[in-house]
């Protein structure tokens, strides 16, 4: 029988971290916290095979950041480094320590960050030492908060909104551990929508919907909740962008109270309808039991297979350097000349779309061998569901390709886990352009070969 335990640690930021980072933004720092931000944690075992899926809420692990953490996990729990899934929220509204162009709440940025290996070390610790027996299951639900987030203006150029035409995925993917008492132990939700709820307006920090949805799953059901951010590269939110912080609330709740309605549903243990008796009351009452004839699967597995997709250049680092340079100049004079709103927003979308660029280009060089980027995909089997990740942004076609194709009982994609390179668009959205083609470094075929490589994957550990 398999055994699983949960860790969580607290990181939330100092007031006055530097934050958001969104181009149309004009302030630099936070003035409070709306939510805690969180580090949660879950070890499964059975036998010598463990494996760790860690949910972290900040906005990107880069590919050297992932390494270093999952090398500190690795060290502290000795669970295999290839083993352990570093999973981020992607959140919009923490704090922010790579926008060069923000000058104010670096430091305590900085500080907060420093902070976040152990604290990811630390989850998983715990989650070790408090395994216990258990038993897992699997539930599927749907959640209509989220949308394709391309639609094109009359010209045919895209933006980012709400496209109703577009393709979607509203599918809640939960997977329930159970001790053998039948009491939660983690409850694991995937879910596809960008955390861009929250926007330029707000000056909070917090974990968007994934936050208020842990903690509604947490009360309904019991146990610790993880969030698995889906193939979101196309998805967004219906209300996004916003200041309102009532309005991430209530679309993490709709999505919480969906996947407690799953995962109440979840029973790891197949079972047979017996009538005991017929008890003679007011009326004749039946009364059963449903007796458990076959013991839920408890097989733990991992499998890892690299990819080469192939790259493309978007820009060259000189290039974008220079106009990062020459936008960060011009967002200076602008905040010293005490510029109106509209034009510090101007300043501050044309340095902050350099700073893209920039980080583009730096990737397309550290990752590029030759004309194809190397890039891996990981499968954690847990009893009849296989969880499988790419540490891109992908769009939503590819997880449903995935799950269609799939050989498991259960299948769950999920993309931003074990660092990050770019979108991973389809090739139908080369031909459309947008901003999220415009910033990737593959080429157009990638999207296939990332689905055969996570085909593989799960087919390795059935």
């Amino acid at each position: 029988m398999l055994k699983a335990g949960v860790g969580r640690v607290d990181i939330t930021p100092p007031v006055g971290v530097a934050h958001g980072g969104w181009g149309a933004q004009t302030h630099e720092v936070s003035i409070g916290n709306d939510m805690p931000l969180l580090v949660t944690a879950v070890v499964v075992s059975n036998g010598d095979v463990d494996l760790a899926i860690v949910d972290v809420d900040i906005g990107i692990f880069t590919g050297d950041q992932d390494r270093k953490i999952r090398d500190l996990i690795s060290e502290g729990s000795g669970i295999p480094f290839t083993h352990i899934r570093l999973s981020y929220s992607h959140t919009h509204s923490g704090p922010i320590t790579f926008g060069q162009w923000i000058k104010e709440g670096i430091d305590l940025a900085n500080e907060w960050w420093n902070q976040i290996p152990n604290a990811c070390v630390k989850a998983v610790s715990l989650a070790k030492n408090s395994q216990r027996l258990a038993r897992t299951g699997f539930g599927r639900g749907s959640c209509p908060v989220n949308i394709n987030r391309r639609p094109a203006r009359d010209g045919g150029d895209l933006f980012t909104g709400r496209n109703w035409d577009g393709f979607v995925d509203h599918d809640v993917d939960v997977v329930g551990i159970d001790d053998i008492d039948g009491d939660p132990i983690a409850t694991i939700v995937n879910y596809a929508m960008h955390p861009t709820i929250m926007g330029h307006e707000n000056q909070w920090v917090t974990p968007d919907f994934p936050g208020p949805m842990r903690s509604v799953v947490e009360h309904a059901v019991g146990g610790i909740c993880l969030f698995l951010q889906g193939a979101s590269g196309n998805q967004g939110p219906i209300d996004g962008f916003q200041g309102d912080l009532r309005t991430y609330r209530r679309a993490g709740s709709r999505l919480g109270a969906e996947a407690s309605r799953v995962r109440l549903g979840i029973d790891p243990l197949k079972r047979e309808e017996r009538l005991d008796e017929i008890l003679v009351s007011g009326a004749d009452l039946g009364i059963y039991t449903d007796v458990p004839v076959e013991e839920s699967d408890d097989t733990v597995a991992v499998q890892n297979i690299t990819v080469d997709l192939p790259s493309r250049r978007v820009a060259t680092i000189d290039e974008a350097q220079i106009a990062f340079d020459q936008g960060e100049k011009e967002l200076a004079e602008a905040r010293a000349s005490e510029s109106s709103e509209e034009e510090l927003q101007r300043a501050v979308s044309k340095v902050m779309r350099a700073n893209i660029y920039l980080n583009v280009a730096k990737n397309y060089e550290i990752y590029d061998q030759g004309g194809h980027i190397p890039m891996n995909v990981q499968a954690m089997r847990i009893g009849e569901t296989t969880l499988v990740s790419a540490p891109v942004e992908p769009f939503a076609e590819l997880a449903v390709a995935i799950k269609e194709r799939s050989t498991a009982a259960n299948t769950v994609f999920s993309g931003f886990s074990n660092g990050h390179y770019a979108y991973l668009p389809t090739d139908i959205a080369y031909e459309e352009g947008g901003y999220e083609v415009g910033v990737s470094p593959f080429a157009p075929g990638s999207a296939g070969l990332t689905v055969e490589a996570c085909l593989e994957a799960v087919e390795d550990l059935q």
